[in-house]
């Protein structure tokens, strides 16, 4: 992989081990000559891995929309940094910009970020892999959502497989790097059959 993105929060939540973590990945990534790819703040624990990767000499893109540089948040540091128009081409240009794609802990932005890969994983618009950082057992109740939606069956066990996690980062790199995109198969019921099968 020569380019990761990675998905985290603008915070730095309330424990310690998410800022650990963040540090962590950054190391890993810089010493592993990976290419960051990130939202370009300089805010939580963006910052701290946009930060860790920087003093180790490793290369850091962000990419930010204009809305959220006139707030005063952008890392004016950076090996490259991508002003873009909206939330939407931010995606669109890390998506462009990286091989492979790590969620950390985060918020909103975070969950709209992963839950846009997990989708175009399964549509095939993409077959990058994509990973949690699961520090602290933070996604705990987002994988047990997603099981259930698959128990429910509103998501397909094989499209719930093209979410790799572990809370080791070199466990989890190196399943990405193992990862096979599923096959794309019938991915949606047909409603008028199934209806009319009734």
């Amino acid at each position: 992989m020569r380019r990761i993105c990675v998905f985290c929060g603008s915070s730095m939540g309330n424990s310690p081990a998410y800022r650990e973590a963040a540090e962590a990945l950054g190391l890993f990534i810089a010493a592993n000559e990976i290419g960051l790819v990130y939202g370009g703040a300089r805010v939580g624990l963006m910052k701290v891995l946009a930060d860790t990767v920087l003093n180790q000499q490793g290369e850091v893109i962000g990419v930010m929309p204009q809305l959220l540089i006139n707030k005063e948040v952008a890392h004016d540091g950076l090996s490259r940094f991508v002003i873009v128009e909206s939330m939407a081409e931010r995606k669109a240009h890390m998506l462009k910009l990286s091989d492979a794609f790590i969620a950390l802990p985060g918020g909103f932005g975070t969950l709209d970020e992963l839950s846009e890969i997990l989708t175009y994983n399964q549509l095939h618009i993409t077959d990058k892999p994509l990973g949690l950082l699961n520090i602290n057992g933070y996604f705990d109740r987002l994988l047990a959502f997603i099981d259930h939606g698959v128990e429910e069956g509103f998501v397909r066990e094989e499209h719930r497989l093209n979410l790799i996690v572990s809370n080791d980062i070199a466990m989890l790199v190196s399943q990405m790097e193992a990862y096979q995109p599923v096959g794309m198969g019938k991915w949606i019921s047909d409603i008028h059959t199934e209806s009319n099968n009734r």
